[in-house]
């Protein structure tokens, strides 16, 4: 589950790590009045105005502007609310954006110069542990220093026997150039940041930039937190704060009906159960000709009106041109699936793509007799090969 910029401040805050502080609006009235409440209680002259999307990349789309006065507060949160934000991270409709973070200026003149980090926190899947990824090249998109001065990043993984230790916490902040009070700021906000990361069960936390500011203080100025839906029944405050807006509509009805999707960029609709053979599918499509327009796992219970419900989300994808329907029978037998999915297509009435059904496993043999006697405009195929055959010849 992604969070905005605003929500992931909140929990690194509620751990200890200092953050820019900020208000969200919903309109440029309330941008205003959070922009004076804001110089009341830290002294700042400017603001920023940061658009809360679920996308990196704000700047680049306009999206993050700074205001050096309350008109020009109003004006721009006024711009910015209701604008679809288009970003390296978007498609090209962009995204709408419907509340702005009114955030504190901390790049004051003092004693030294600010400097600017990449942190971020996440799972190392080749190792199974825990790694802090850091640069010195703070602002700037992580795959594009990775291309051009890897370098400049550095890692850190985390034996999950100890968790972080001291010195490692230290050996980021020598690694970024620090001494001083900057040196023992950062050794705190790797530690506290660490410990958010692993007591919030997130999969991800993302802080580019982190800053140095002019006074040796280390905060973080953005804040991408990815939470691991799995571990959500333990965090139901968290669970409050997902925006569907966010989301695509689509996969939120499927998730309400209990379907695994994901929606993507094909034409070929899968409906498969189990996802290791979901992704197998898909590969299969591809292999055929076709490009997957999704990934959807039914489950064990792939009864009528499970797959009833599978055809109505698949359906409402246009681009859609033929569903490959793709059954192991294992814990669900192969006749009960072919029996859901002819009482759903009688359900529905006419069905315009083509569909092909593949069905192996328990009762295999009686499932494919009740697709070809059920008079429907249903292909059914036994191997895997088969099917792919007659994905290629319908999309031709």
């Amino acid at each position: 589950m992604n969070l905005h910029e605003y929500q992931g401040k909140e929990i690194l805050s509620s751990f200890g790590v200092r953050i820019q502080r900020g208000m969200v609006a919903q309109n440029a009235q309330e941008a205003v009045a959070a922009a004076k409440q804001l110089t009341e209680e830290t002294g700042t002259g400017w603001h920023v105005i940061k658009a809360q999307v679920h996308a990196g990349g704000r700047g680049k789309g306009g999206g993050v502007k700074l205001a050096k006065n309350l008109q020009e507060v109003e004006d721009i949160a006024g711009q910015i609310i209701g604008m679809d934000l288009v970003t390296p991270q978007t498609s090209a409709a962009g995204k709408r954006v419907h509340q702005v973070l009114v955030a504190e200026d901390v790049y004051y003149p003092g004693e030294t110069e600010t400097s600017e980090f990449y942190v971020s926190v996440l799972l190392n899947r080749g190792t199974g542990r825990n790694m802090i990824m850091y640069s010195t090249e703070g602002g700037m998109d992580i795959e594009t220093v990775a291309e051009e001065t890897p370098h400049l990043i550095f890692t850190e993984e985390i034996d999950p026997n100890t968790g972080l230790l001291p010195f490692q916490a230290r050996r980021v902040a020598f690694n970024l150039g620090l001494s001083g009070l900057a040196f023992k700021e950062m050794t705190k906000f790797i530690t506290n940041l660490y410990t958010a990361y692993v007591k919030s069960d997130s999969s991800l936390f993302e802080i580019n930039p982190v800053l140095k500011t002019s006074d040796n203080l280390i905060m973080a100025v953005d804040a991408k937190v990815t939470i691991d839906d799995n571990a959500l029944y333990r965090h139901k405050d968290y669970l409050a704060l997902r925006d569907v807006r966010e989301e695509s509509a689509i996969e939120v009805e499927a998730g309400e009906l209990g379907l695994n999707y994901v929606d993507l960029d094909g034409n070929v609709g899968c409906m498969v159960n189990g996802a290791g053979l979901a992704m197998a599918t898909m590969d299969l499509i591809k292999q055929a000709g076709g490009e997957p327009a999704n990934f959807l796992d039914v489950g064990g219970t792939a009864d009528a009106a499970r797959v009833e419900a599978a055809f109505k989300i698949i359906l409402k994808d246009p681009a859609v041109k033929a569903i490959l329907i793709n059954i192991f029978g294992g814990i669900v037998r192969c006749d009960r699936v072919a029996q859901g999915v002819i009482d759903a297509y009688k359900n529905m009435g006419t069905i315009n793509v083509p569909i092909i059904v593949r069905l192996q496993g328990t009762n295999a043999d009686i499932a494919k007799e009740l697709i070809d006697n059920s008079g429907l405009a249903v292909m059914s195929a036994t191997e895997f090969q088969e099917a792919a055959d007659k994905v290629q010849e319908v999309l031709a």
